[in-house]
């Protein structure tokens, strides 16, 4: 177990400066050690912090019960204990999760085992707490002589420096350390990261610093002091370096635009999203190519949650006069320079919204799953279509193959974004996308469907040279679409106005 740092100069008292701030304290068969840890935690963090939390990721020894008799005068200390064991990436899952449930603007996770000084805890807050970073690691390699000095095992401290090395040749970082276990981080970058994508075991460390270099995350390295004493190690060190390694090659072949992965999908839509202009079988290129056919300078259009804004951008490019509705004071930020006028509101309250006017084009992509009553909103906006306009809807394919396979096989995965997003309220074929507009009071007079996006798996077939998989992927898709069409892209007319009057 480490020792406290020796004195150094009086420090400044430290502040939360009106933070909410936790400390994670993750434990694994730490009965013995878990007290002088929690006794170690400084008076100035017991008083500025709103919880100490201990989660015991169940334990083999009485872990949880002495954490639970660990006198608690400050009323802030909470105990857990998994009922299975998350292994250390999946209990770091969910005291992360916790700490974004519970409100807090930043969290610094202890081990139990008084492995790393619980004395650091101040230094480790300041410049979350500050704003100066989004990360912080506690590093023992800033001064490596201090990291033998301490005890660090030599075949440690020589694997620590080597991996570390590679790892930042891979991600493109500079860092002492990559397999410090003192960490803090600010919870607007943990919302900002899929989480749940990173590994349960030991390198999810590793996956989470490859998260903050993909998110441009500020990330601060801090000198701390190193001690190696009576703490169990459970780490396989040949399984965890090959796992490191592996993750910081998969993280360059992203980088490179070879291949695409989930976890490490958080670069702003603007960013990610406008490739879809790139594949000339996207939801979005077919819609651009579709409109295109009006003779767009002049035209008016409303754009329906307009996201990444990639279809406006490309019609304001031709002429067009834009309006924008989206929830997402992000969205708005970031493409509301696009628009004559943008309007913060959500689409399942449309007769809330003041619009004027009619539009010569009505955008409807990748938005209707997400309504409540999508059939209401279709029917409110006939009234905002000029005779002869037209509306574009792209949603996507439920019963692509993707999804038949997995669902086949036991499993319905919801993703953050794809065929099953997480946050999608209905979901449709083909037949019932028209349906659904033919309910609704429109006219389908053209549809089309998508490939599945190639593109975004392997960036590399947006250069022309290698459009060839591209185009065998359309064919494929045309001969046989219920099965194999990943959106359905419907243009519409409003009967009532273009044909009966």
């Amino acid at each position: 177990m480490s020792e406290p740092p020796s004195p150094e100069a009086v420090r400044e008292p430290f502040s939360a400066q009106g933070k909410r701030l936790g400390v994670f304290v993750i434990s694994y068969n730490a009965e013995l050690l878990i007290q002088e840890t929690l006794r170690r935690i400084p008076e100035e963090i017991w008083r500025e912090v709103e919880v100490v939390y201990v989660v015991d990721d169940c334990s083999m020894d009485e872990t949880t019960r002495k954490a639970m008799d660990y006198p608690d005068p400050h009323g802030k200390l909470a105990v857990f204990r998994n009922r299975v064991n998350r292994r250390y990436g999946g209990n770091q899952k969910f005291g992360y999760q916790y700490a974004i449930d519970r409100g807090l603007d930043a969290v610094v996770m202890l081990h139990g085992d008084g492995q790393y000084a619980p004395e650091m805890l101040p230094d480790l807050f300041r410049p979350l707490v500050d704003g100066d970073a989004d990360v912080v690691i506690g590093s023992r390699m800033i001064n490596r002589r201090d990291a033998l000095k301490g005890g660090m095992p030599k075949y440690k401290f020589v694997a620590n420096i080597f991996l570390t090395w590679i790892e930042n040749l891979l991600s493109g970082l500079s860092m002492s350390e990559f397999h410090s276990g003192y960490r803090g981080y600010g919870t607007r970058f943990l919302r900002r990261v899929p989480l749940w994508d990173n590994s349960d075991e030991w390198h999810f460390d590793t996956h989470i610093l490859l998260q903050a270099r993909q998110a441009g995350a500020a990330i601060r390295e801090l000198p701390i002091p190193t001690r190696y004493g009576d703490e169990v190690c459970h780490v396989n060190g040949i399984s965890y370096g090959l796992n490191c390694i592996c993750s910081a090659l998969l993280f360059r072949l992203h980088r490179w635009g070879l291949i695409r992965l989930n976890r490490y999908d958080i670069a702003p839509r603007t960013l990610v999203e406008s490739h879809k202009l790139d594949d000339p079988y996207s939801s979005h290129s077919l819609i651009l190519r579709r409109l295109r056919q009006m003779k767009l300078q002049g035209h008016t259009a409303l754009d329906l949650g307009f996201g990444c804004a990639a279809i406006a951008s490309a019609l304001a490019k031709e002429g067009v006069l834009l309006d924008g509705i989206d929830r997402d004071p992000r969205a708005i930020a970031e493409s509301g320079s696009l628009f004559r006028r943008t309007f913060p509101h959500d689409l399942d309250h449309l007769a809330a919204i003041p619009l004027e006017g009619k539009y010569d084009i009505l955008l409807a992509a990748d938005t209707l799953q997400f309504l409540v009553d999508p059939a209401d909103a279709l029917s409110r906006l006939k009234k905002y279509l000029v005779k002869g306009g037209l509306l574009a809807v792209s949603l996507p394919n439920v019963v692509n193959i993707q999804t038949r396979l997995r669902i086949l096989f036991g499993r319905f995965p919801l993703h953050h974004r794809g065929l099953l997003e997480e946050q999608a309220l209905h979901f449709y074929t083909l037949d019932g996308m028209r349906q659904l507009l033919v309910r609704a009071g429109w006219q389908v007079e053209e549809t089309d469907v998508t490939s599945f996006p190639l593109t975004l798996v392997f960036p590399f077939l947006r250069r022309r040279r290698w459009r060839i998989p591209l185009w065998i992927c359309r064919g494929v898709t045309l001969l046989f679409k219920g099965l194999f069409a990943y959106q359905g892209v419907l243009f519409c007319k409003n009967p009532n106005e273009a044909d009966l009057l």
